[in-house]
C-alpha cells in the first residue's frame, strides 16, 4: 500500500489515526492504551468515529460520500459506514506477498475466499493468476466487491461471487466433491447468514476449519486464517489449526501489525498460515 494511498499515522489514547488518500480519520482502538506519539498530527483530522453515547461519525471537514483508494494495483471504493468501517482492512495487505508467492507455484490455482467482504484479497489474487470463489453473506458487501472489480478493470476476471451462509456453502461444496488449492478466511466475532443463520466464532471455529480441511486438495498451497476477535491471539489460532489439521502442514502464526515511524506498532488482529511441502 503506497504511502500516498494509505498511512497509519499514530495511535494512543485508545484511538488510531489513519490517512486514506486525502482523508484523515480517527477511529476507536481500545488496545492502544499508550499515549499518542505525535499529538500535533491529531489536529488536522477530517472525521472521528466514536462508539460512546452519541455513536457515529463526527465530521470536521467535508468528506465525500465515497472515494477511491489504490492498493497494489487494485482500486477500491471507500465509504464511511455506520459501524465505523470503510470497506478495507489495511492490515490484510501484509499478507499479499505471502499469497502471491504461494499462488505462483501453480497455474491458475483455485482459491476460496470466505467472509470475503468487499473483495480486496479476491481482486489481488485474481490479478495474479488465481481463479477465485468469493463468498460473503452480505448482499451489500458482494455488490461492493463487484463494483471494486469494475474500478480495478477486473470485471471479467475469473471470480465467482456467491452470497450465502459460509457453513452451509462449505457443506454443499463437500457434497459436490469440490476442491480448492488454497483457502483464506477472516471470520467475524459474530455474524448472520443469508437466512439469519447465526455464526459465533467461539462456537463455530472448529467446525469451520474442519469443513475447510475437507475442501483442500491433496497437496494444497495454503490456508490463511486471519482474525480480529479480542483474545484470539496467534497462539490461540495456531492451537486451533493444529488440532484440526494435525502434523501435515507447516504453521506460522503472528500478529497483523500497522507500523509507522513512531516505533509503536499497533496490533490489528492475528493470523495463522498453513503451508505444505
Amino acid at each position: 500500500m503506497s504511502k500516498q494511498a494509505y498511512q497509519f499515522l499514530d495511535s494512543g489514547g485508545m484511538q488510531r489515526l489513519e490517512k486514506f488518500q486525502d482523508v484523515t480519520l480517527v477511529r476507536p482502538c481500545y488496545q492502544a492504551v499508550w499515549e499518542k506519539s505525535n499529538p500535533s498530527l491529531w489536529k488536522d483530522v477530517s472525521a472521528t468515529f466514536t462508539r460512546e453515547k452519541k455513536e457515529g461519525w463526527s465530521f470536521r471537514k467535508k468528506v465525500p460520500n465515497s472515494w477511491l483508494l489504490k492498493i497494489d494495483d487494485v482500486t477500491i471504493k471507500l465509504m464511511p459506514t455506520d459501524f465505523g468501517h470503510l470497506g478495507v482492512f489495511p492490515e490484510h495487505r501484509s499478507q499479499f506477498p505471502f499469497m502471491r508467492e504461494q499462488i505462483a507455484k501453480k497455474k491458475n490455482p483455485k482459491v476460496l475466499n470466505l467472509f470475503a467482504y468487499t473483495g480486496l484479497a479476491s481482486l489481488y489474487l485474481a490479478k495474479h493468476g488465481a481463479h477465485v470463489t468469493h463468498l460473503d453473506a452480505s448482499k451489500k458487501a458482494v455488490a461492493w466487491a463487484k463494483e471494486n472489480a469494475k474500478l480495478s478493470n477486473l470485471a471479467e476476471a475469473p471470480i465467482r461471487y456467491i452470497i450465502d451462509d459460509v457453513l452451509k456453502f462449505l457443506k454443499r461444496e463437500i457434497r459436490r466433491g469440490s476442491k480448492y488449492d488454497a483457502i483464506l478466511l477472516d471470520p467475524p466475532t459474530f455474524g448472520r447468514g443469508t437466512k439469519n443463520e447465526l455464526f459465533v466464532i467461539e462456537e463455530h471455529m472448529i467446525e469451520l476449519l474442519k469443513l475447510c480441511k475437507e475442501l483442500l486438495v491433496k497437496d494444497p498451497l495454503f490456508l490463511l486464517l486471519t482474525c480480529h476477535t479480542p483474545g484470539f491471539t496467534p497462539m490461540v489460532l495456531k492451537n486451533v489449526a493444529r488440532q484440526v489439521f494435525g502434523k501435515g502442514p507447516n504453521y506460522e502464526a503472528d500478529e497483523m501489525l500497522l507500523e509507522n515511524d513512531s516505533k509503536l506498532a499497533l496490533s490489528s488482529g492475528a493470523f495463522v498460515r498453513l503451508t505444505y511441502g
